[in-house]
């Protein structure tokens, strides 16, 4: 039988359903690129934010589709069928089975019964999962983290060193979706990064939900510092760098690392969420405007050359035209060189939800557009800056047009910043793609840059 995949949400998500596709394939299922073609339809699902909830719930049905021709099972697991359970089971009869995360420990075992035996897992004695309550969840085992099939290319790979969260954030339902944060051992991690070496990868990109946390349970202090020490040490791994580092977390030991390495990018993905002492409470964060601001400099003075990103909420509940000023002057003042906003999502069962003063969706869309407009006015005075000075780009792509080659510098993380486009010269018979070439920038955009080969 031939499967088909889709894969919604976070990058954490994808190694979920990189795991299932090894599955799969260690079963002898053959995985197809094209829903038409496919017995069985897998969709991954994400359950976030409403936005993403309705994108899961439209994907569902649009794949429900191709039961009516070709498709035998569908079948969905992930964030939000670990939400809303019962209500997807009574809503979308068309889907023939549903996987919590808390039973990805039994994910095989539920889909044999389904496919080899036509025998659907419902358990009807399990009820949807109170947001109240944050349950311990599985993580799927390190020979299935082994067996992952990689989707994004030949050259990185994302590489989880933990799961779930114990932040608890007002507004988020991660916790609640993914229960507390769980690190994985460290030479299961190491032995993964390996064989993702000797696949040929050349950059692995660290993601948990807060990478700062990395062994806080296991070892009783967090170990990302050494961790990523030790993965910069292993043959083949070229560029490595580590993503959702929450700001009280990044220690004097990580900032050394990062600007001592030369594997790891000069790279700090940040969430801070936003700067208003007020608005920080709220949310439940665990640092202050004082602290946030100490860091970025400590960050910038240590690492001169550094890439600073973070991620805001506009629209918080109570947040005044002065906690917003307050916001946009950090954006002044730190010049991020990257920057994603959210309007806030009142996201049922979480504490922000109840808060009284839930600020208007035109509002949030107003002051969304403000922030994106400064931000991309810095984007560009930011990257005025590179005008003329040489990089190393990884080569990925050719342009639609077949003129320019498409590549990212060890600043840019694939998927969510800039890209690098240099010119194709017409005689130029030499294969580049999915190597590193020495470049001039010689042009750029609001968010890439224009380059010219110079090795």
């Amino acid at each position: 039988m031939k499967v088909g995949f889709v894969s919604l949400g976070c990058s954490k998500n994808l190694i979920d359903t990189e795991a299932t596709i090894g599955i799969f394939k260690k079963n002898k299922f053959e995985i197809v690129n094209d829903e038409t073609k496919a017995d069985i339809i897998v969709i991954n699902t994400c359950g976030f934010i409403d936005s993403a909830k309705e994108e899961a719930i439209n994907t569902i049905l649009e794949m429900a589709e191709y039961k009516k021709k070709r498709c035998q099972y569908l079948i969905v697991m992930g964030c939000l069928v670990q939400r809303y359970y019962q209500e997807l089971r009574k809503a979308l009869p068309e889907v023939d089975l549903f996987i919590k995360i808390e039973e990805y420990d039994t994910l095989w075992n539920q889909i044999e019964d389904l496919i080899k035996r036509e025998i659907v897992v419902t358990n009807k004695n399990k009820t949807s999962q109170k947001i109240s309550e944050i349950p311990k969840m599985p993580m799927l085992t390190q020979e299935e983290f082994l067996g992952r099939t990689i989707t994004t290319g030949e050259n990185y790979a994302y590489l989880k060193i933990g799961e779930g969260c114990s932040n608890k954030c007002t507004y988020c339902a991660i916790p609640y979706i993914r229960g507390p944060f769980v690190s994985r051992k460290k030479e299961d991690i190491l032995e993964e990064a390996k064989q993702l070496a000797d696949q040929g990868i050349k950059e692995l990109i660290i993601i948990a939900q807060d990478t700062t946390k990395y062994g806080m349970d296991l070892y009783g202090e967090s170990k990302l510092a050494e961790l990523l020490e030790e993965i910069s040490k292993i043959e083949g791994i070229q560029w490595i760098r580590f993503l959702y580092s929450y700001p009280e977390g990044i220690t004097e030991e990580l900032i050394e690392v990062v600007a001592n390495n030369p594997k790891i990018a000069k790279y700090f993905d940040i969430p801070i969420q936003h700067i208003s002492d007020s608005m920080l409470k709220k949310m439940n964060r665990r640092t202050s405007k004082k602290q946030i601001q100490e860091l970025i400099q400590k960050i910038k003075g240590k690492i001169p050359n550094v890439t600073l990103r973070t991620s805001l909420i506009v629209g918080f509940p109570g947040e005044t035209k002065e906690d917003f000023e307050e916001l946009l002057t950090l954006v002044r003042q730190a010049k991020f060189d990257k920057l994603g906003t959210f309007m806030y999502s009142k996201e049922e069962g979480t504490p922000a939800a109840k808060l009284p003063k839930q600020i208007h969706g035109n509002t949030k869309k107003a002051r969304y557009r403000q922030i994106m407009a400064l931000q991309q006015q810095i984007s560009r005075e930011n990257l005025e800056k590179k005008l003329n000075q040489e990089c190393e780009v990884l080569i990925e792509n050719i342009s639609f047009d077949g003129k320019y080659y498409v590549g990212r510098t060890k600043q840019d993380v694939p998927e969510m910043d800039g890209l690098v486009y240099i010119k194709k010269e017409p005689l130029d018979r030499t294969d580049r793609q999915n190597h590193f070439v020495t470049c001039k920038i010689v042009g750029i955009s609001d968010y890439d840059l224009v380059a010219e080969i110079i090795d």
